[in-house]
């Protein structure tokens, strides 16, 4: 009988979870028409030939234009054949180099041919096309088997949570690209858009883990009151150490793109503890579920005790979740360093940099919201799991 209920909880959160996702795919984000894709049409073609008479090299970088020869797969021009163009800047970083037989994810302007006046260019399928531009190697085929291959080797091992920690996972891409970015874009305040959408997922996320159960709101408090703690000391410490929002990458293309409204070190702030979340819900999580499994092993047991335990979970967790923060947010910073290094850059010089401020304040920051964590969760799990394993008792 025990077992029913159960598998009738699971289907209640998975028909719980597909409800969330279809109303997040239905959001409209309001950017679906932007100028830089009108009258564009969007295609994977296939490089049958190149010509690189326009490509120049200088050292180890290219620029110039490679024109190559391209096979429709798909859309509006599936097989035919036009000329395609990539446009090479001087960057390792932005350019790519096509071979022949490799898939290109191309870009078409054109317009229907009773619209077109006075043009020259090519008469493709009802279409003048103006132009097209070789965006990047298509590699979306991959990423999709990459994605896939992961969800199997999550469900194989971790059978029905891990099905549902797919829908937790879906659920929050889709709330940060339909909820998160529009609202920034939008211009609304980044750090009350950032606590709302971070509580959103916290519980949701939680939610998965635990269903219907007092475990949902034990863990859901302890990560909230983290969050709060790394929102107030993000908001303070970004003020004293002088950081403006410009050190994340891409933000000032963003004010170059007509968002000059933005307020770009709100957003750093609201992003120090949105990426901290994952952490603390983690640890939360950790000291709820042990707090759970000692007070079913001792029914008996008081909250004080049920607390201590909780605690000592959460001091061994909490060296190991600070140094996960400190490795996720400077592993992408690892050149930075490396160019430091070999100019031969001091190491007080190094710390004083904005970009390597930034990451300091983002790992010491989360890292406070992870102690606050330990000692509410264990506190919360202590009172509101023991005093119901009596009432299961009587």
């Amino acid at each position: 009988m025990k077992r029913k209920r159960f598998d009738k909880t699971t289907l209640q959160m998975l028909l719980i979870g597909l409800v969330l996702i279809g109303i997040l795919l239905a959001i409209p984000t309001g950017y679906e028409d932007a100028l830089a894709y009108k009258d564009t049409q969007r295609a994977v073609a296939l490089v049958t030939a190149v010509d690189n008479s326009k490509v120049y090299a200088s050292g180890l970088i290219h620029y110039g234009e490679q024109t190559c020869t391209l096979r429709i797969k798909d859309g509006v021009f599936k097989n035919c054949e036009i000329e395609g163009v990539n446009f090479l800047t001087g960057s390792l970083a932005v350019d790519k180099i096509y071979q022949t037989g490799d898939e290109a994810f191309i870009r078409i302007s054109c317009r229907p041919e009773s619209e077109a006046v006075d043009f020259s260019g090519q008469l493709v399928n009802g279409y003048a096309i103006a132009s097209c531009v070789m965006t990047d190697h298509y590699r979306l085929d991959k990423e999709v088997i990459l994605l896939v291959a992961f969800f199997l080797l999550l469900i194989i091992v971790a059978g029905k949570n891990g099905l549902q920690a797919i829908f937790s996972f879906v659920i929050t891409v889709l709330t940060v690209w339909k909820l998160l970015i529009p609202a920034y874009l939008n211009g609304y305040s980044p750090v009350w858009i950032g606590i709302g959408i971070t509580v959103l997922l916290t519980g949701v996320i939680v939610f998965f883990v635990y269903g219907f159960d007092k475990r949902t709101v034990v863990a859901s408090l302890g990560s909230l009151l983290g969050i709060l703690t790394t929102c107030i000391l993000g908001i303070l410490f970004t003020d004293i150490f002088q950081i403006h929002g410009a050190v994340m990458p891409d933000s000032e293309s963003l004010l170059y793109s007509g968002y000059q409204h933005l307020d770009l070190t709100a957003i750093f702030m609201s992003s120090i503890f949105i990426g901290a979340s994952g952490a603390m819900m983690d640890l939360s999580v950790d000291i709820t579920s042990a707090v759970r499994e000692v007070v079913d092993k001792k029914p008996e047991m008081d909250w004080r005790e049920a607390a201590r335990s909780g605690m000592n979970v959460g001091r061994a967790a909490m060296g190991t979740m600070t140094t996960t923060l400190l490795l996720a947010y400077s592993g992408g910073y690892i050149t930075s360093l490396m160019v430091y290094m070999a100019q031969g850059t001091p190491v007080d010089h190094i710390l004083n940099y904005k970009y390597v401020a930034s990451e300091i304040i983002d790992t010491v920051i989360g890292s406070f919201g992870l102690v606050t964590v330990a000692p509410f969760t264990a506190l919360v799990a202590g009172l509101m799991l023991t005093k119901r394993a009596r009432k299961k008792e009587e």
